[in-house]
C-alpha cells in the first residue's frame, strides 16, 4: 500500500538526503566556541555546523579537581546530562547554595543564574552533555563575584521528591 495525499513527499525524497537528519561524530566535535576558564566546550549541534534554528548541543569535560570560572548563559536555559564523573554545582550571587550531580543525572540552569560547575572526584574527568535554549552558546564570563566559604546543600525538594533524611 503507497501513502497518498498532501503529506505525501515521493516526488521530492532527495529533499531530505541533505536537509534531514544528520549524525554528528563524537570524534568531529568543534572546540571553538564560547569557553570558560577550567572547562572544555565542544558544540556538536550548532546553527553553523547543522542550521540549528533553536538549540545548542556540545560536550563539556572538567579536569580532576578542578573548577570553572563563574559565568551565566544570559537569557538561555542549559540543561546538563553526567554521563561520567561527579559534578557539584555552585550557584547564587555569591555562590551561596551547592547541590551534586552523578552518572544520568540531569541538571537544569535558567537564564542569569550565575553558576559554577566543580568536578567533586580527584580521580577522573567529569564529562557531561550539554543542550541551550538557543542555536549559540552564550556565555558570559563573571569575574568579579566573591564566594561564600561554605555554600547552603539544596535538595530538589516538591511533593514527590522529598529532603533526605
Amino acid at each position: 500500500m503507497t501513502e497518498t495525499g498532501p503529506d505525501h513527499h515521493s516526488h521530492d525524497g532527495e529533499r531530505w538526503k541533505h536537509d534531514g537528519v544528520r549524525v554528528i561524530k563524537g570524534d568531529q566535535l568543534d572546540a571553538n566556541t564560547a569557553q570558560t576558564p577550567g572547562m572544555f566546550r565542544q558544540a556538536a549541534i550548532n546553527h553553523a555546523r547543522v542550521g540549528a534554528q533553536k538549540i545548542w548541543a556540545g560536550t563539556v569535560t572538567i579536569q580532576p579537581d578542578a573548577k570553572t570560572g563563574v559565568h551565566h548563559h544570559g537569557a538561555l536555559e542549559s540543561v546538563i546530562y553526567v554521563v561520567r564523573g561527579r559534578a557539584r554545582m555552585r550557584w547564587g550571587d555569591r555562590l551561596e547554595y551547592v547541590a551534586e550531580a552523578g552518572p544520568g543525572d540531569f541538571i537544569f540552569v535558567p537564564p542569569y543564574v550565575p553558576h559554577q560547575e566543580i568536578n567533586a572526584d580527584p580521580g577522573a574527568p567529569l564529562e557531561c552533555v550539554l543542550v541551550r535554549s538557543d542555536n549559540e552558546a552564550v556565555v558570559v564570563n563573571l569575574t568579579d563575584v566573591a564566594p561564600v566559604e561554605q555554600p547552603e546543600t539544596v535538595y530538589w525538594i516538591d511533593p514527590i521528591h522529598k529532603a533526605p533524611g
